[in-house]
């Protein structure tokens, strides 16, 4: 347990966060999970908005801190290169 005050406060300043981190993570790998079944479909119109929603929530959890930028923008890269595959 922390000492002294202000350990107590970034601990519970922590805890908030990691609740808060923990909601946005488990968004973004359902956005990107959608997207992968998407790609599998093969439906083009069905891939485009899967995509675009797996972007737009990637690019939030980047805005946010959650995720770093460059790792957001690598994961937003292969779907659509996966996506101009198809």
């Amino acid at each position: 347990m922390a000492n002294t005050k202000s350990a107590q406060k970034r601990n519970r300043q922590s805890l908030k966060r990691r609740i808060r981190n923990q909601s946005v993570r488990t968004e973004v790998k359902s956005a990107v999970k959608k997207a992968r079944e998407a790609l599998a479909s093969k439906d083009p119109a069905r891939i485009r908005e899967a995509i675009a929603a797996a972007s737009r929530t990637l690019d939030k959890a980047a805005s946010k801190g959650v995720l770093h930028a460059r790792n957001a923008s690598r994961r937003i890269a292969r779907l659509a290169h996966a996506a101009s595959a198809k």
